[in-house]
């Protein structure tokens, strides 16, 4: 272990080089995870044998830890990332306060702690708390100028310091869907590109025409778990790649539910799990009826588009009562439907994300 009460600095994880320490800490709320975080955590690893990150979550904050500590992981795979729940207030002046932050943090270490790294000053009496060297990284962050201050005041203005998980989780997802041939594609190609992002295609359609036996061959539920596990991976793949935190979806793996219905005759267990668990949309656009039907040979018929309309504001309305995900239903050309659909998607958007100030 290097001499107690040893202060070092560098600029940023670049400049540091070599194994120097044996265990290093790094603590922080990650709330949300960004780009100093990563060069802080980035600095530890490339000087310490191995590292453990603590993630100090509070009750008030409105990102849960679990969460927290996913993202860090993830991009992070070589360090320890443990979750360390801390509800003691924030007061760098008093040895009292700081004798509880430090069982906490204690609690959670596997063993001694040679390196302590952090950008903030508060990182000098807890290296000496714990015997180790203090390992200032970017003071001031000059090299790398971002908060989760910052981030939480405006995630939008600040998605070039945020790793794909987090932009994933802020991008705000919108999903147009409805039964068959009532211009969902064309709505949600024209959001597309009304907002200038990504639009996440339907990939049930794609297997439609590639499936072996053609449209007429009998549907089996396995194909829908593919379809259903298909959209959920382009749409989360989409959705930590887009330049601003906004994705327009056309069909999800909601609606994949409501197809297995029609063409199994019943529900699927799978497919409908798989729904539950896939992050809540922050609006539905249901596109309606009312146009003429266009048989294009990979459709079922004017004969159902009515029943299955029905049943697709049935489940929005209970989408809504159970997640409070909002719906609109937008009729009329497509320069109505689209002047309907982004006023909708503007509140949205404008709504921001409200995300609770962290403890101290």
């Amino acid at each position: 272990m290097s001499d107690p009460g040893t202060t070092a600095s560098v600029k940023s994880a670049d400049t540091q080089s070599g194994r120097r320490f044996g265990h290093g800490l790094v603590i922080g709320k990650f709330y949300p995870f960004h780009a100093g975080h990563q060069a802080l955590v980035r600095a530890a690893t490339s000087s310490c044998e191995r590292v453990t990150v603590e993630v100090m979550a509070h009750a008030v904050e409105s990102i849960d830890v679990d969460t927290r500590v996913a993202w860090v992981a993830g991009e992070h795979p070589d360090a320890r990332v443990v979750a360390a729940p801390d509800e003691h207030e924030v007061d760098f002046d008093s040895p009292e306060v700081w004798d509880l932050h430090m069982e906490v943090i204690q609690s959670h270490l596997d063993g001694p702690v040679d390196a302590v790294f952090t950008s903030d000053e508060y990182g000098r009496e807890m290296a000496r708390r714990l015997g180790a060297t203090w390992v200032q990284v970017d003071p001031g962050r000059s090299s790398t100028p971002i908060s989760g201050t910052a981030v939480r005041a405006d995630p939008a203005a600040n998605w070039w310091a945020l790793p794909t998980p987090v932009r994933r989780w802020f991008t705000r997802r919108v999903v147009v869907l409805g039964a068959e041939s009532t211009g969902s594609t064309t709505l949600a190609t024209a959001l597309g590109e009304h907002y200038d992002t990504a639009v996440v295609p339907e990939y049930g359609r794609e297997w439609t025409a590639e499936r072996p036996g053609g449209f007429e061959a009998p549907w089996q539920s396995a194909e829908f778990d593919l379809v259903a596990r298909v959209q959920a991976e382009l749409e989360d793949g989409a959705a930590g790649r887009v330049s601003r935190p906004l994705l327009i979806c056309d069909t999800d793996v909601l609606a994949t539910t409501l197809w297995h219905e029609r063409y199994v005759g019943r529900a699927s267990d799978t497919v409908v799990a798989l729904a539950h668990r896939r992050p809540a949309p922050s609006l539905y656009l249901l596109t309606g009826d009312e146009i003429p039907f266009v048989q294009d040979g990979m459709r079922d018929g004017e004969h159902v588009r009515q029943s299955m309309q029905q049943r697709f504001r049935e489940v929005l309305r209970q989408v809504e009562a159970d997640r409070g995900v909002p719906w609109v239903e937008v009729h009329g050309t497509p320069e109505q439907r689209l002047e309907v659909a982004v006023a909708a998607v503007d509140e949205v958007v404008a709504a921001g994300w409200d995300l609770a100030a962290p403890l101290g």
